[in-house]
């Protein structure tokens, strides 16, 4: 019996990752991105807040705690 038959682990490959805005594989140089282009891109889109997090109303959130006065 060899040394390999005996609980060495099995070698799995991992998946190739792709760049979030183009779906390409992903170079590690950019990552995670694919290329600068797309690298700059993202950043655009951070830097005119086109990504945004949908707040609550404001009614709603005035409900959450009684009024004392």
């Amino acid at each position: 019996m060899t040394g390999e038959d005996q609980g060495s682990p099995k070698v799995v490959p991992l998946k190739q990752k792709k760049c979030p805005m183009c779906k390409k594989p992903m170079l590690e140089a950019f990552r995670p991105f694919c290329s600068k282009r797309c690298a700059d891109l993202d950043l655009g889109g951070w830097l005119t807040e086109s990504y945004r997090i949908p707040a609550e109303d404001q009614a709603s959130m005035d409900d959450d705690f009684p009024d004392d006065t």
